[in-house]
């Protein structure tokens, strides 16, 4: 029988990247229903994201920087511990995109998403990894991919090419770290409606081809993948490392 207490993060703190909005809240706003006190990183308002957490009870720190900085990495784990003592989970959810077809893209556009969505995700992840096995190892870290982890997409290759990379670094990072009973996984959401998807879901022939595709019938919203983020973040999923779940409404069994 499943023990629910399995489920439970109370007393654990969570680093979110990307949490003031979209993906990165919805993540945040389950972790801390189950328990977590949350680190929101994040440059945009965090006021709702600020309100709903501790309006749940749970401890909340904002951390303002961008994480595709080269300083970034070690500004968040530091200010984590100087107000938490630790840090138990870590999601990276924050990520960004620049839309033009193949042909058209700028050196300036592949690297600014480059930074932000593989190596601003990486170094945190060995930051954090580094701190685990100081704390005498455990510690889950799930990392964001996209459907553009399995597939190749049409007008963001940039982003395609840093969601692939993702979910191979997720792996690779597990055959390492595991040894520290550290777990990394990462979640491939499927057509979200955020801020981000906005542009594409302007295109009603985009719109057209996407909906005919996703079993369930609609677009995901951020909730949705609280539940994939809850369990990969506690000791339910302690068997569970190198591995991306796919939250799409089906979308990966249709196509």
């Amino acid at each position: 029988m499943v023990d629910l207490k399995e489920f439970s993060l109370d007393n654990k703190v969570a680093i979110v990247t990307g949490a003031t909005r979209g993906l990165g809240q919805g993540i945040a706003i389950g972790l801390a229903k189950a328990g977590a006190d949350i680190v929101c990183v994040g440059r945009s308002d965090d006021s709702e994201t600020k309100k709903t957490i501790e309006g749940l009870g749970r401890k909340y720190l904002r951390v303002c920087t961008d994480v595709g900085l080269e300083t970034a990495p070690d500004e968040i784990v530091e200010k984590t511990l100087a107000v938490f003592g630790k840090i138990d989970i870590l999601v990276n959810a924050a990520g960004i995109t620049r839309r033009a077809m193949a042909l058209e893209v700028t050196r300036k556009d592949w690297q600014d998403v480059l930074d932000v969505n593989l190596t601003g995700l990486f170094f945190l992840c060995q930051a954090v990894a580094k701190q685990f096995v100081k704390q005498g190892g455990k510690g889950k870290i799930i990392n964001i991919g996209s459907m553009t982890s399995f597939q190749g997409g049409i007008k963001v290759i940039p982003y395609t090419a840093s969601k692939a990379a993702v979910r191979m670094i997720t792996m690779h990072m597990c055959n390492e770290w595991a040894k520290y009973g550290i777990h990394i996984n990462c979640i491939a959401p499927g057509y979200m409606i955020t801020n981000m998807t906005a542009p594409m879901r302007s295109e009603s022939s985009r719109m057209v081809e996407t909906n005919t595709r996703i079993p369930m019938d609609r677009w995901g919203v951020p909730g949705d993948l609280a539940g994939a983020a809850v369990f990969l973040a506690s000791e339910a999923s302690d068997y569970v490392n190198g591995f991306t779940l796919a939250v799409d409404g089906g979308f990966l069994a249709k196509s």
